[in-house]
């Protein structure tokens, strides 16, 4: 499958092949390696913290939680994805299976990895709030270069758009998307800015859990908004399915954040009296 994608105003254009290689006879896609490429910087970032600041989180748990995380992941965003749209596979239950074909949520990938590290952190006796601190950055690293696998494959794309950054698409000849809002890179951009927000309010962090908060909330400030743009949401009746969980994240972070850093002054307060 060939993706002609081009930029118009910025004279720009790309010949993509979806598949990078084959093996075997089985293709290896470009959408596979960008995702892995993401979260194995998402775990360098993990070790530095691990080793830079000595937080009582061990490399080896770290790798351990990858593990189980990964495949836990891909199933919960399967799982969220075919759970809102499951009329497409109600006549083809084993279509289901076929991950292959397409069919993933971000939001079920992010709630499978939390879980799993709240889990794995509680069996292991470790700080499951430093951990998930650890993870807001992590994530917004993955997630920043993973919608680049958006790009090569040309989805998640916008509605119709004259602005400067407008986007067009042509997969094998057949013309699928006319000026539309590269939506993939919006939520890249997003994501990348909010490394760097993270990263700067790390250093002023009270208390552990602040970071994960702020991830929340910052994520979904910006998914309601670009998910508004978009032409292929999946819905619950009347309303896009990730705002929904866009707006309840907005909620639950700010709320975290404001109750975490009351029990901290609290605490600081009982203390010094």
């Amino acid at each position: 499958m060939i993706n002609e994608i081009s930029f118009p105003a910025l004279n720009l254009s790309f010949t993509i092949n979806r598949a990078a290689f084959s093996i075997f006879g089985l293709n290896i896609y470009w959408y596979g390696i960008i995702i892995m490429t993401g979260i194995l910087l998402a775990v360098l970032y993990a070790w530095f913290e691990c080793e830079k600041h000595n937080c009582g989180v061990k490399m080896d748990d770290v790798l351990n939680m990858l593990l189980f995380s990964i495949p836990i992941s891909i199933i919960c965003a399967r799982i969220y994805y075919v759970a809102f749209s499951f009329d497409s596979y109600k006549d083809n239950i084993i279509e289901i299976f076929n991950i292959r074909n397409g069919g993933i949520a971000i939001y079920g990938a992010v709630l499978g990895a939390v879980l799993t590290v709240f889990v794995y952190c509680r069996i292991k006796k470790i700080s499951t709030l430093k951990v998930l601190d650890i993870l807001a950055v992590g994530l917004l690293i993955g997630q920043c270069i993973g919608r680049y696998g958006n790009f090569v494959n040309g989805e998640a794309f916008g509605s119709q758009t004259d602005n400067i950054l407008r986007m067009t698409i042509i997969r094998d000849g057949v013309l699928i998307a006319d000026s539309v809002h590269p939506t993939f890179f919006y939520e890249s951009l997003w994501n990348a800015v909010g490394i760097v927000i993270l990263l700067v309010l790390k250093r002023f962090k009270r208390v552990d859990g602040e970071l994960i908060c702020e991830y929340i909330a910052w994520y979904g400030m910006g998914r309601f908004w670009i998910e508004g743009l978009r032409t292929d949401s999946l819905m619950l009746g009347g309303f896009r399915v990730s705002q929904l969980v866009a707006l309840a994240s907005v909620i639950i972070g700010i709320t975290g954040f404001i109750f975490l850093r009351h029990k901290c002054e609290s605490k600081s307060y009982h203390q010094d009296v």
